[in-house]
């Protein structure tokens, strides 16, 4: 439910915002959009706009009337008062008296009109918020008002619950003409309190910002109360599509295993011809929704039959794309294998069919611009839940988002027994090749070295393992920390997602000796993100001794965690990646001494020489499917390492005869270069291999040492 308007708590808001120089009515326009952003059923992320009209002091410190509206590209949810563009409120009415104006045009026209030089680029929908005549306004998609706008009944039904508070628009694309329009139609009606939108949403106003959020809360509630009162007392329960599987169990083994699958068709979806090709090779991030809600939803073959006509409304569009995919009831009864066999005969229909509707839209149309992926945004599998895809898992959460509020909109015209009339072909392909709508892409983000990529690394929480995630997380990753420490590598991710955003990484539980668990964390990557690219292993431990001394316990220690667990996570990392196509990198963190013979360390030397002939092993292996394996070997990384903090700094010193607090010292001396070796060294040459300038290495051997001339690799 949306939050309640506190009066006392905006005023607050507004004497803060006064007291770092932003306008009152720039202040009360903030708390209250974020009021309606904190409600996704209210308001879409990234969609809709809000404004307020006041006064301000202009470039020649005159007083000037000024609009503030919600810039594009940017979301009311945590939103900040830079991110609303300020303009000029005269030149816009003044826009009132023209009978038409193109796109180009108009977004000219509103730069000029700015009343600062820098600033967000105005809204698609600025001029609407500005020629109607009222101090505040609020554009927004509720599900309620959604399903409406989009019902065949829909403006029957707006008469039945506003009577004449409500102006009906038919549907129309945003820009001038449907801001002047409304305004029309405003200037006819006087006393009408909204304006319902088909196929797209709702606009109401009044002379505070309270009063405005009160209106439009009080236009949802009504729409909702009619829709919900439409209902039957009892509802016959629908008729499954399909059993659903028998356990979340099963449905998590079922997702396991296809999302890699999954990952590598989309990624190598059927393309058209021209430059769109090379998106074949772009990876994409997964994001799944097996809620109950929409498992019950897609057990419903009357609601599934609906989704299937398309996107509601624009704001849905952009995200879901205008069709979901979606696969026959009875595909996940087979497990994993009926739902990689339904998806594989379906996708060159749906491929075919969007290349045909963008080649006659685009006909029509003088489109220029290429073509989108036809690979589905969204993949429905009823009895498991949907699939969405992104550039980055926040994007693909974005798009699993979208689509929940797309099935809840469904939810609510199929209860009150309506007639759906989605967006058509042409209207939808006019919103996702509009060049006003394509611009917020380029609001996003630059895609860095490694976006789109997942990462999954042992040894985590350890200071190896968390600066290699941030040296990949910094350039576009998403990590997965795999330790047997789970509080540390959750930690850890914690603050990763603080650092470069929500969902950058994850920290899961693994003991990498234990064959189950590492199956398991694995598991759990898939489920995050959809699949792995990079897999490296870096947990490990140390220990020192003479041989008479080495116990046979410590023996098998060194070789099950520094043997068995770099066994265990490439195997089930190769598995992966295979499983997923189209290449990937698996790296291993070694060690001087897997090259370099030491004295008192047999046990912990012959393990680290059996992980690097294990990588030379598995790039000869994997090598023809495009999988690199390749090994790292840092030496004496004391800083902010628990191996060093333990009785083998002890152990080593004596090795050498010094104290502890005298090896940092001793260690730089013996290099070439005379340095100390840092997490961060290591982090750089795993991010180096797992690059793309290493495209072409594989089987190498990348010494982190400063230089140790026993361990010169030959």
């Amino acid at each position: 439910m949306p939050l309640p308007f506190d009066s006392a708590a905006a005023a607050r808001y507004e004497t803060e915002a006064a007291a770092l120089g932003v306008p009152g009515p720039l202040a009360a326009l903030v708390y209250r959009s974020r009021l309606l952003g904190a409600d996704r059923s209210v308001c879409n992320w990234g969609g809709g706009n809000t404004s307020a009209k006041g006064v301000a002091r202009d470039f020649r410190d005159r007083e000037a009337r000024v609009l503030w509206v919600k810039g594009s590209g940017s979301d009311l949810q945590g939103c900040e008062p830079r991110h609303f563009s300020a303009l000029l409120l005269e030149p816009i009415t003044d826009l009132l008296a023209r009978a038409s104006m193109d796109d180009q045009d108009m977004v000219d026209y509103l730069a000029h009109a700015g009343l600062h030089p820098v600033g967000p680029r105005p809204s698609i929908e600025t001029l609407l918020h500005g020629f109607l005549p009222h101090a505040h306004v609020d554009h927004t998609h509720p599900d309620a008002i959604v399903a409406l706008c989009t019902a065949e009944e829909g403006e029957a039904w707006a008469r039945a619950i506003y009577g004449e508070r409500a102006i009906w628009i038919p549907y129309r694309r945003p820009g001038f003409a449907l801001a002047r329009q409304c305004a029309r139609a405003m200037a006819e009606h006087p006393g009408a309190e909204l304006i319902l939108l088909a196929k797209h949403g709702l606009i109401t106003w009044g002379d505070t910002s309270e009063a405005c959020y009160a209106s439009t809360l009080r236009a949802i509630g009504e729409a909702e109360a009619f829709l919900r009162d439409r209902r039957p007392v009892r509802a016959a329960p629908p008729v499954a599509a399909a059993p659903a599987p028998a356990s979340t169990g099963e449905r998590q083994t079922i997702l396991s295993d296809v999302l890699p699958w999954l990952r590598g068709r989309l990624a190598a979806a059927p393309q058209p011809s021209g430059p769109e090709a090379a998106w074949r090779t772009r990876r994409v991030v997964l994001s799944v929704d097996d809620s109950p809600t929409t498992l019950a939803f897609l057990a419903d073959p009357a609601r599934l039959a609906m989704a299937a006509a398309g996107a509601a409304c624009p704001d849905h569009l952009v995200h879901t794309g205008r069709l979901p995919l979606i696969l026959p009831a009875e595909a996940a009864t087979a497990g994993a294998e009926g739902v990689r066999a339904a998806f594989d005969a379906a996708l060159p229909g749906f491929a075919a069919r969007m290349r045909a509707e963008y080649e006659e839209c685009s006909a029509a149309s003088g489109n220029t611009i290429p073509a989108d992926p036809p690979a589905p945004r969204v993949t429905m599998i009823p009895g498991v839940g949907i699939v969405t895809w992104g550039s980055s898992k926040r994007m693909a959460d974005v798009s699993r988002d979208l689509a929940q509020r797309a099935l809840a909109v469904v939810d609510l015209l199929a209860g009150a027994g309506a007639t759906y009339r989605p967006l058509g072909a042409r209207d939808a392909f006019d919103v996702q090749y509009w060049p006003l709508e394509r611009y917020k892409l380029t609001l996003q983000p630059p895609e860095r070295e490694f976006s789109r990529q997942v990462a999954f690394i042992t040894g985590g929480a350890g200071a190896i393992g968390r600066a290699t995630a941030e040296a990949l997380v910094a350039q576009g990753a998403h990590a997965v920390l795999a330790d047997i420490d789970a509080a540390g590598a959750a930690a850890a991710a914690e603050e990763l997602c603080r650092r470069y955003g929500a969902g950058s990484a994850i920290g899961v539980a693994m003991d990498v000796t234990d064959e189950g668990r590492v199956a398991q964390a694995f598991a759990e990557a898939v489920r995050a993100y959809g699949g792995v690219d990079v897999v490296v292993a870096n947990a490990g431990i140390a220990s020192s001794a003479r041989i008479e001394e080495t116990t046979l316990g410590e023996w098998r220690r060194n070789i099950e965690i520094l043997g068995t667990g770099y066994f265990l996570t490439l195997r089930e990392g190769a598995r992966l990646l295979r499983t997923q196509g189209g290449g990937g990198c698996m790296i291993c963190v070694a060690s001087k001494n897997a090259v370099a013979a030491g004295r008192n360390i047999a046990a912990y030397g012959a393990a680290k020489a059996a992980e690097l002939h294990l990588a030379r092993c598995l790039a000869e292996e994997l090598g023809p499917d495009g999988i690199r394996v390749n090994v790292v070997n840092p030496d004496a990384v004391l800083s902010g390492s628990r191996i060093w903090s333990s009785e083998w700094r002890e152990a080593r010193a004596k090795n050498y005869g010094i104290a502890p607090e005298e090896l940092a010292a001793h260690y730089r001396q013996r290099t070439i270069l005379g340095v100390n070796i840092e997490p961060a060294d290591v982090a750089q040459a795993v991010a180096f291999l797992a690059s793309s300038r290493a495209a072409k290495t594989t089987g190498a051997m990348l010494p982190v040492d400063g230089g140790v001339t026993p361990a010169f690799p030959r």
